[in-house]
C-alpha cells in the first residue's frame, strides 16, 4: 500500500489519520500544504479540504473514509462503532469541545513553525471572520477554559481507562486528536488523568506531534 498524506499539522481531523497510521505502523509520505495552498487540495479532491490521502493512486479526503481504507482487519472496531448511539453522543460532544478549543489555541497555532508570515495571514483572516480578533480570544481565555474544563470532567467518568473501554478504539483517536492542539497553548493545564490518557494513546499510535513541522 503506498501512502502518501496531505495535510495541516495543527488540524484535528489531519492528526485522526496520523494517529491511525500510527497505530497500523503504515509508511506514508508526509505533506505538509501551507494553508493558504488553495490549489493543490482543489486539483486532488476538488475542495480545499484536509486531510487528504492519495492511497495507491486514490484520493480521499474525509478522515473517518480514510481511516476506514486503512483498517483492513476493523482493528480500531470501526465496523461497530461508527455511526451508533455512542458515537453520535461523542460526536456532539467533540463539537462542542472544539469550540473552546479552537478559541484557545488558533491564536497559538499561527506562531508554531508550520506557518509561513502568507498562510499566517491567510489563516488569521479566515478564522477571525467567525471567531473575532485572536487578541480578542487570547484575553478571554479564562472564560474559554472554564467551560471546556466542564466538559472534560465528563469525559474523566468515561475513562477505563480508555473511553468506555479497557481497550483504545477509534473514540480514543477522535478525542485525542480534538485536545492534542492544547498543548500549544502555554497556560492551559490538563488534569494528571487527561495527560496520562493522552499520553496512552499517543505511546499506541506511536504519534509525533512535532515531527511534520520540519519535513
Amino acid at each position: 500500500m503506498k501512502i502518501k498524506l496531505y495535510h495541516y499539522v495543527h488540524c484535528p481531523f489531519c492528526i485522526r489519520v496520523r494517529m491511525a497510521l500510527g497505530f497500523f505502523q503504515l509508511p506514508y509520505e508526509s505533506i505538509v500544504l501551507p494553508y493558504d495552498d488553495e490549489k493543490t487540495p482543489v486539483e486532488l479532491t476538488g475542495k480545499k479540504m484536509l486531510p487528504i490521502a492519495v492511497i495507491d493512486g486514490t484520493a480521499s479526503n474525509e478522515s473517518l473514509d480514510i481511516i476506514s481504507l486503512l483498517d483492513k482487519n476493523d482493528r480500531l472496531k470501526l465496523s461497530v462503532t461508527l455511526y451508533n448511539n455512542t458515537f453520535l453522543e461523542l460526536n456532539a460532544l467533540l463539537n462542542k469541545w472544539g469550540e473552546q478549543v479552537h478559541s484557545l489555541a488558533m491564536p497559538y497555532w499561527i506562531w508554531t513553525p508550520e506557518f509561513t508570515p502568507a498562510s499566517r495571514h491567510y489563516f488569521q483572516s479566515k478564522k477571525e471572520i467567525k471567531r473575532g480578533p485572536f487578541k480578542d480570544l487570547v484575553l478571554r481565555r479564562a472564560f474559554f477554559e472554564e467551560k471546556l474544563q466542564n466538559d472534560l470532567e465528563i469525559l474523566k467518568k468515561e475513562l477505563r481507562p480508555f473511553y468506555q473501554s479497557d481497550k483504545m478504539t477509534i473514540y480514543d483517536i477522535l478525542i485525542a486528536s480534538h485536545l492534542w492542539g492544547l498543548y500549544v497553548v502555554p497556560e492551559f493545564q490538563f488534569t494528571d488523568e487527561l495527560h496520562s490518557y493522552l499520553q496512552k494513546v499517543k505511546t499506541l499510535c506511536h504519534f509525533d506531534y512535532h515531527k511534520d513541522f520540519w519535513c
